[in-house]
């Protein structure tokens, strides 16, 4: 099968990379396209994944957003004209599944973000197949298939995982104590154009609070003030997973590195106004995450301070009842790949 996989951010590079080796090992011919996304493109060439670099980040707002909708459309068409795909897969998925209606090519479209309203609304109505979590709590078409389990475990799974503290050590792992990483993102994508994040006297105070305790890392797509810049993460893009493990604590307004965290047992407290079915889940079923909704100091200081209350053979231990009931997420990527044609 010849099969086209378009990454337009960091997170789809890691979604797909073990899928990838094991199409190709199965014989099957992928061209990988990119966006200039954050470290997307940087982390696919770290990775040896050889790639198309179709466009670059559109910037905040409507009509960025809409700009770089129809350009990246037509540079997606072209290539798939001159490749002619069996199948074509992202994450989020719009502009695969808008070529793919165009050229009559199944298109099979992974997700898990049900605040993308708008995105979803022109993408999932014209996708061949779209795959979600089981807790995927939002509208999803008749043509979709439901998995136990969630993105993250595609690359953090310990079959394809394991974190290497030499490695962590090397890119900012504090050698003796604990050490804490903090997120904080740019909200211009296109399920963010009405949010808003940390004022920078919450992110202020979070930082002081945990630099009591440990080391803090800060992993930001927004600038920072100089107190919080020289908590920077300036290790190696594809290391962070061997940080994140060693971590005692995860703090940010990505559910994604959330979500990260809680599959590999480390405890997480995902802060943002809105939030997603898998962090729910994570939160009511294992106990690995904390929602916090309301952007103000006390709930977040409380998760903070309740998270912290457990030591890490706890969470392990609430990791392994996770893994144990969740299915081989890149399986099933391979799967629904191979059988869409």
């Amino acid at each position: 099968m010849r099969i086209l996989v378009d990454i337009g951010h960091p997170a789809h590079v890691h979604v797909f990379r073990n899928a990838l080796a094991r199409l190709r090992d199965a014989g099957h011919e992928i061209l990988v396209t990119s966006r200039r996304k954050e470290f997307a493109t940087a982390l696919l060439d770290e990775l040896g994944i050889r790639h198309e670099t179709l466009s670059g980040e559109g910037g905040g707002g409507v009509l960025a957003l809409a700009r770089e909708l129809i350009e990246r459309d037509l540079a997606l068409l072209k290539v798939a004209r001159r490749f002619r795909p069996d199948v074509m897969t992202g994450v989020g998925g719009t502009f695969v599944a808008h070529v793919g209606f165009l050229t009559r090519t199944r298109s099979v479209v992974f997700y898990d973000t049900e605040n993308a309203r708008l995105q979803n609304a022109i993408t999932y109505p014209v996708a061949g197949t779209v795959v979600v979590p089981e807790c995927y709590q939002a509208w999803t078409p008749r043509h979709t298939v439901r998995y136990r389990g969630y993105h993250e475990l595609a690359y953090l799974a310990p079959d394809v995982f394991v974190p290497d503290r030499a490695v962590a050590l090397e890119n900012g792992l504090a050698p003796g104590g604990d050490t804490f990483l903090l997120r904080m993102v740019s909200w211009k994508a296109n399920h963010d154009l009405t949010e808003t994040g940390w004022t920078p006297r919450l992110a202020e105070r979070l930082v002081e609070l945990l630099a009591a305790r440990g080391t803090v890392l800060i992993s930001s797509e927004a600038p920072m003030s100089e107190g919080l810049e020289r908590h920077r993460y300036r290790g190696r893009v594809s290391a962070a997973h061997h940080v994140m493990a060693h971590c005692r604590a995860f703090v940010g307004e990505s559910a994604t590195m959330a979500s990260e965290c809680a599959v590999l047992g480390v405890p997480a407290v995902y802060a943002a106004h809105t939030g997603r079915g898998y962090t729910d889940e994570q939160e009511a079923r294992y106990g690995l995450v904390r929602n916090v909704r309301r952007l103000d100091w006390e709930p977040l200081r409380d998760a903070v301070e309740a998270v912290l209350e457990h030591d890490a053979a706890h969470w392990q231990g609430r990791r392994k009842v996770l893994l144990d009931e969740c299915e081989d997420v890149t399986g099933v990527i391979c799967r629904m790949l191979t059988e869409a044609a």
